[in-house]
């Protein structure tokens, strides 16, 4: 007896990682997964630092580049129908429409678009304005990172940050304009990130904290204060939107990413689930405000209990109660690993529990957050595993015995 027809959208890590739970708990599930790009499923983190160092010293070879990028997994084709190159326009009752106009019949449809840059809404400067998100932003993008150029980076969030330290690797000159205070200031709190400011200003970065583009002109970037800058081309990291369009008239709360409730089950839309970037969940762990959490291990999470709630409905049972992951995230800069668990952006305050931050880069960093006398997170900076692993249990300690629901 055929199972049920279950569609993933998005064939990125949420939507491998989705369709290799749905394999394991629904063996007999017809399973589609959807990409709207031409490559399988690969890994994103080392596109702002490996990816992009091998392919502007214009010695890579693209397809093995490619090849160390792709997720591994044991699916064959038996296992899952994999479209790919073709993006979803839009969710119907019978299914998920496609852009080649084509129907994917399904009894359930697992949005896992993820998110996409931000653009600045002005104009000028198209032939050297980029952004990085995809492998194919780094091949437009890698070219033009010569020793010598001016590289302007818009925003100064992680994936920012890595950029700019990868090019001063590589011997640009580089200049980051921030509308914040501070580089990385909402993950990171003032402290942290002030430090990581003066990391980067070492490493010889134009820090402009601050500031905002108020347009572009053939070469320039003119800030909000009249100040221009001269530059060979232009990375605008702002942030990023959730990929939630097509899912428009679904019924779901799409108002930042898709609201879910505990079983990855879109609010209002009672056979759409979501995955990954765009599900805005509740995290008891900390309260009970759902959040959409941008983090590398989110997907394999929120994956797994999306299969174990389609595969206890299909059951005729009723998923288990509670979900409570612990975000992590991590990030490269000028050699140095910024590694974090928790929640670090809730909390009020910051302590140093390890290391002087006046050494960052230096020596390790261990550094405590708290919201109401409550730990909300940790971040080792160039911290050792063990280090990092002792301040992690001591975290998950004190956030276990929450009350989850």
């Amino acid at each position: 007896m055929a199972g049920p027809r279950i569609t993933v959208v998005g064939a990125s890590l949420a939507g491998l990682r989705t369709a290799e739970a749905l394999r394991t708990a629904l063996p007999q599930a017809q399973l589609t997964l959807i990409g709207d790009e031409p490559h399988a499923p690969y890994n994103r983190p080392p596109l702002s630092k490996d990816v992009m160092e091998s392919f502007a010293g214009g010695d890579a070879d693209e397809t093995e580049a490619f090849g160390k990028l792709l997720l591994r997994s044991k699916l064959t084709p038996e296992d899952v129908s994999t479209r790919l190159g073709v993006a979803a326009t839009g969710i119907e009752k019978a299914g998920v429409r496609l852009a080649d106009g084509s129907l994917v019949r399904s009894d359930w449809v697992i949005a896992a678009t993820g998110i996409r840059p931000r653009r600045l809404p002005l104009p000028g400067n198209e032939d050297i304005r980029h952004v990085l998100r995809g492998f194919d932003d780094a091949r437009a993008l890698a070219p033009m990172l010569q020793p010598g150029a001016r590289l302007a980076v818009i925003g100064a969030g992680f994936i920012g940050c890595e950029i700019a330290a990868t090019a001063r690797k590589l011997g640009l000159h580089v200049t980051i304009v921030e509308p914040g205070p501070q580089p990385m200031m909402r993950a990171l709190g003032p402290r942290v990130a002030a430090a990581m400011a003066t990391l980067h200003r070492r490493h010889g970065v134009t820090l402009l904290t601050g500031r905002s583009v108020e347009a572009y002109q053939p070469g320039r970037v003119i800030l909000d204060n009249g100040k221009e800058i001269e530059a060979d081309v232009i990375v605008e990291a702002l942030g990023s939107l959730p990929n939630t369009e097509w899912l428009t008239g679904s019924g779901a709360d799409l108002s930042d990413g898709v609201l879910v409730d505990d079983t990855m089950r879109a609010i209002g839309a009672p056979n759409l689930l979501a995955v990954g970037d765009i599900a805005r969940f509740a995290n008891p762990l900390f309260d009970d405000v759902p959040r959409r959490v941008e983090h590398w291990c989110i997907p394999g999470f929120t994956a797994k209990r999306a299969a174990q709630t389609i595969a206890a409905l299909e059951a005729g049972d009723t998923p288990e109660p509670g979900f409570s992951p612990l975000p992590s995230f991590w990030s490269d800069q000028y050699g140095m690993r910024v590694q974090a668990f928790g929640a670090p952006a809730l909390a009020e305050t910051q302590t140093v529990v390890e290391g002087d931050l006046s050494q960052i880069g230096e020596a390790p960093v261990i550094v405590e957050y708290a919201r109401n006398g409550a730990l909300t997170g940790v971040i080792g900076l160039g911290a050792p595993p063990a280090l990092i692993a002792k301040h992690r249990a001591r975290l998950m300690a004190a956030l276990t015995p929450k009350e989850t629901v």
